[in-house]
């Protein structure tokens, strides 16, 4: 009877103990009638339960389970459960079918000249003489073989991987390219580029489309969702069909999302020809720029790669082939908050890519090192935010003695060295912001880049540049979302060269601008 007793009353206590575990608020149920009605309450909800506070962060909240999700009330990894791990021969596989994908395209259709002749003599070349330096003109090796590797980096990311793990796939892809896809050398700018550019953008990409993506959905806004997430993150769309993930339904989120802070605007720019002016003499071409800023730094919580990141892009017209101005961005790999008094911050290690492509000068910087993001409040709807960066640059270019031009040959040198950044924002409610950046680049030419099958460039002449870009800011609020800009870039450029005169310039360019600033709804501040 003891022992009746006692299995009786484990079952109750087991019965409890089941019953008080919440279902996870983002759960929806059949049984509870319209699930689109039921995803808009959850929504609301959220929103306003997991907002952004008059702190940094929304307040704590039993609805949240910390150990698996944000403040916020998102998950902080994609669900396993969902989104399993598959064996890494597949997307091995999958980056050497994109391979064979791309050198078909490039040699049956487009009938490039590096895809002719490639074959068994070509490789058995490749493998005996080893890796040299190419002469690819600059938006080539700068922004198109990012993009590459990030597809590649994507295979292992719509697998089931990390970032980490996701980058061994970006490298596998261009290893593979550099000797097997192209009748020249192997490249190591190629290499870089590819592998560690690749990867920055391809989790990018991959935490972007996680945002658009809700298996909850079904009708019209499923097809919406999976079309646009295919669209930004084309190998994770592939991979959705191939995984039976396009179609499926679910009742709970299953990928980890951050709230995120779009800027959109256009207006038009003028690089001044006279140096050293202000609207001086310059011809006025249109300009688009986009800035995301992804997750909220001062959130008190685990950091894991890319939790937070910033990352903005330009394009403009008026300098020939000249489309895509820059992209300059930074993620973050690790790091942990603080909170000391008011003032709150984010200190970490980053990743850093900075892009620029101009009439003023061309250069790329591959960067790794520490950061510290703050935000302090000097009155209730006045804060004033601050970011510090310094990074090694491993690899890097920048434009040669002659400066940028617009052919399809190099016109840069391969460089190494460090880089600095300042960016201070004071933000006074909602009427106006005022900001200052300042960014510096020291660039040490790489010595000897030439190798058997390359002649050597005019740009390659040793040399130590100092580069720096000073930009001014302010934006007034006009109508809710709507705001208008001005910006004033200084372009600084001395460069010492090795029995040579060292040479200095100086290039300045205005821009004016109207701004669309689509604020997170759980999301207070306009950080950077």
């Amino acid at each position: 009877m003891k022992a009746l007793y006692i299995l009786v009353a484990l079952l109750i206590t087991t019965t409890l103990l089941f019953a008080q575990q919440p279902v996870r608020q983002d759960t929806i149920s059949p049984r509870k009638g319209d699930t689109d009605k039921q995803l808009e309450d959850i929504k609301a909800k959220k929103v306003r339960l997991h907002s952004d506070s008059l702190g940094n962060e929304p307040k704590s909240s039993r609805l949240v389970d910390s150990t698996i999700q944000n403040k916020y009330g998102d998950l902080i990894n994609d669900d396993t459960v969902y989104n399993l791990r598959y064996p890494f021969w597949k997307p091995a596989l999958e980056v050497i079918a994109m391979n064979t994908l791309i050198f078909s395209a490039d040699r049956y259709f487009f009938k490039y000249d590096y895809s002719m002749s490639v074959g068994m003599s070509s490789w058995n070349h490749n493998i005996r003489t080893g890796w040299a330096w190419d002469s690819d003109r600059f938006g080539m090796n700068f922004s198109a073989h990012p993009y590459t590797g990030s597809i590649y980096f994507n295979a292992g990311r719509s697998n089931g991987y990390g970032y980490f793990g996701s980058l061994c796939y970006s490298l596998e892809g261009s290893l593979i390219w550099e000797y097997f896809g192209e009748n020249t050398l192997p490249s190591y700018n190629d290499l870089i580029n590819t592998s560690l550019n690749g990867a920055f953008l391809g989790e990018v990409l991959y935490r972007i489309s996680s945002n658009i993506l809700d298996d909850r959905t079904k009708g019209r806004e499923r097809i919406f969702r999976e079309i646009a997430a295919g669209l930004i993150d084309p190998m994770r769309g592939i991979n959705r069909l191939l995984q039976g993930k396009t179609f499926r339904t679910t009742t709970k989120e299953v990928y980890a999302k951050e709230p995120i802070n779009i800027s959109l605007f256009g207006g038009i720019h003028s690089i001044n020809n006279d140096r050293n002016s202000f609207f001086g003499n310059g011809t006025n071409n249109p300009m688009v720029n986009l800035q995301l800023d992804y997750g909220n730094p001062f959130e008190i919580r685990y950091r894991q790669a890319f939790s937070f990141y910033k990352v903005r892009m330009e394009f403009q017209s008026g300098v020939g082939r000249k489309v895509l101005d820059n992209v300059l961005g930074y993620g973050i790999l690790f790091g942990k908050n603080y909170q000391v008094g008011n003032l709150a911050m984010l200190f970490g290690g980053f990743q850093y890519y900075d892009y620029w492509d101009n009439k003023s000068f061309e250069l790329i910087s591959v960067g790794f090192g520490g950061g510290l993001i703050t935000k302090y409040p000097i009155s209730k709807t006045i804060n004033l935010y601050t970011g510090v960066h310094l990074a090694l640059i491993p690899f890097g270019a920048n434009s040669g003695v002659l400066g940028p031009d617009i052919s399809q040959f190099r016109d840069y040198s391969y460089d190494d060295g460090l880089e600095g950044k300042i960016e201070s924002k004071l933000v006074l409610g909602k009427y106006a912001e005022l900001s200052l950046i300042y960014y510096q680049y020291l660039m040490n030419t790489y010595p000897k880049v030439t190798t058997k099958d390359y002649i050597s460039s005019s740009n390659d002449v040793p040399c130590t540049n100092f580069i720096g870009i000073f930009k001014p800011n302010i934006t007034l609020h006009l109508y809710k979302s709507i705001n208008i800009g001005f910006e004033h870039y200084v372009y600084y450029n001395d460069r010492y060269l090795k029995d040579k005169p060292a040479t200095h310039a100086v290039n300045t360019e205005e821009k004016v601008f109207l701004l669309l600033y689509m604020e997170d709804s759980q999301r207070r501040g306009h950080y950077n």
